[in-house]
């Protein structure tokens, strides 16, 4: 195949990808129907996951199965307790779990005076607690705990402990949490005569309803510091993973996650009706847990454990995507905004990449100049594939010309936009993140469609100056069009990455008009040595 038609094709084809990967959640939106408990325990009845995380590691010495057994029928269940600290509101029910988190700070209200509740309404609770022994298990669903102590704590700087107890006609169990002001709490849970029994955050929060293409479900950190993802409608029913050292039920901002980096947890991944993951902790006679639930601020994760920040997750790019949401958590820090914090990290990401930017971009011009004689050798050769490819390949190397050097600029953006685009979105952080007049969050869409508008402008502007040498009617027509597609998919998208988009394509202009400038000059030094050849 000629290189210059591989060239384009190749532009063509990353163009159609971008659209696929990006239009895909606005067409195509998953919809998702709530899974009843009763529901759940169908599915999640007797399961027994016996696939330890690491398949080429040694099995461990005793496996033991889980065997959980289902949850009953409830209604409405009442509570017994409510935490509140300066951040959250947590309210316990009588089967002593957490019916429900509140966030109380205002940039998480999902409408004005209106707090975000994360958990689903008729979704598996955190701190459910789901014996083996199937009929053990339906009596301890029909037997209430009881809270001796206060019905409302508050959290400040210190700690607050709630002891419940559940007496059944076999033993008692005391479930004690002992409450923080930033989320983390501690559990402990003891039963007074022998019994193998499971604890569970909860199904991941419902505190998201967007239709972007975001990762929700199920982390687990294993003992081998592997981190699996297990996304909704992916779960098997059958995972299992020995001395896990974080287990986290996540949705895109918040997570109910439990951790122990000492000891580990043993957890099973069970599959609701849907196929949701759902995470269970295996305990025997007690368990301790370390625990947290909330917004995942990487702020807040690293000030609990340093590694409780590998709970926030950004799906395919995690790779690229955790080092530049690093990058700019230490610019943040310095501005002290994020607006001007994602314009600095797109500014010092145009300044790693322009070397090789600006030999693609020079490529380009050259081709462009290349053109007509590369018409020539087609018309002259078109009946000889292989000598018009010989004799072109020779004019490339003659004048320094790199066929595939203009998509090398294009190869490089695609996934550092790929990356930020899950930061974006998936950064907490920008949640309620001003930046100028009225841009008030960054993580919601342009209220004016002002930025959207600019980028499309900054796009067609950019095709203007670049230098193109489309023979195929079809690409060109597709390349015209892609401002305004681009316009179109952007409206919605959150300001923050727009942002970026546009003030990457301001940048890109200005570094095209200083290569104009540059293949400029060097074409009049070029002709001026010539001419001195020639006297």
């Amino acid at each position: 195949m000629e290189q210059q038609d591989l060239n384009k094709r190749l532009l063509l084809a990353l163009a159609l990808s971008f659209f696929v990967f990006v239009g895909y959640s606005y067409f195509f939106p998953v919809e998702k129907t709530p899974v009843t408990e009763n529901q759940t325990a169908a599915k999640t009845a007797h399961a027994t996951p016996t696939v330890t995380a690491d398949k080429s590691a040694p099995a461990p010495a005793a496996t033991t199965k889980a065997d959980v057994s289902a949850a009953p029928v409830q209604n409405a269940v009442p509570s017994i307790a409510t935490v509140t600290s300066d951040s959250y509101k947590m309210t316990i029910d009588e089967l002593g779990r957490i019916s429900q988190v509140e966030l109380l700070e205002e940039k998480y209200q999902v409408d004005e005076g209106v707090n975000l509740q994360m958990l689903g309404q008729d979704m598996v609770k955190p701190l459910e607690v789901r014996f083996a022994d199937a009929k053990l298990n339906e009596e301890a669903f029909k037997t209430p705990y009881v809270n001796a102590g206060a019905k409302a704590l508050s959290v400040k700087d210190g700690k607050e402990v709630l002891i419940l107890t559940q007496t059944l006609s076999t033993m008692t169990v005391t479930k004690t949490i002992t409450f923080t002001a930033n989320g983390a709490y501690d559990v402990s849970i003891k039963t007074s005569t022998p019994a193998s029994f499971f604890l569970t955050p909860g199904h991941r929060p419902m505190a998201d309803t967007s239709v972007y293409m975001l990762v929700r479900g199920v982390l687990v950190k294993g003992a081998d510091d592997i981190i699996t993802t297990i996304e909704d409608e992916d779960a098997e029913g059958y995972e299992k993973f020995e001395g896990a050292k974080i287990a986290s039920a996540f949705d895109r901002y918040v997570a109910s996650l439990f951790f122990d980096f000492d000891k580990g947890l043993n957890v099973s991944v069970l599959k609701e009706a849907n196929g949701d993951p759902l995470l269970f902790v295996e305990g025997k006679d007690s368990l301790d847990v370390h625990a947290y639930i909330g917004p995942k601020n990487a702020r807040t994760l690293e000030a609990i454990n340093p590694e409780l920040t590998d709970a926030i997750e950004f799906g395919w790019f995690s790779f690229l995507s955790k080092p530049f949401f690093k990058v700019l958590l230490w610019i943040n820090d310095y501005v002290g905004n994020w607006g001007w914090a994602i314009i600095l990290f797109t500014l010092l990401v145009k300044f790693i990449l322009f070397p090789l930017s600006y030999k693609g971009m020079m490529s380009m011009q050259k081709l462009k100049d290349l053109a007509p004689k590369m018409k020539e050798i087609k018309e002259k050769h078109k009946g000889d594939p292989a000598k018009m490819n010989a004799q072109m390949m020779e004019m490339y190397k003659k004048h320094g010309a790199n066929p595939m050097g203009g998509c090398l600029p294009l190869l490089l953006q695609i996934p550092v936009f790929f990356a930020l685009y899950r930061v974006l979105l998936n950064a907490v952080e920008l949640e309620g993140a001003p930046w100028i007049l009225w841009i008030e969050n960054l993580a919601q869409m342009d209220p004016y469609f002002v930025l959207p508008v600019l980028m499309g402008v900054s796009m067609w502007f950019q095709q203007r100056i670049t230098p193109s040498n489309f023979t195929d009617p079809l690409q060109e027509k597709i390349f015209k069009w892609f401002p305004v597609i681009m316009t179109i998919f952007f409206v919605y998208f959150p300001s923050g990455l727009v942002l970026y988009w546009l003030v990457n394509n301001l940048f890109t202009i200005g570094q095209q008009y200083f290569i104009n400038h540059m293949y400029a000059k060097q074409k009049e030094a070029a002709v001026a040595a010539h001419k001195k050849s020639k006297d």
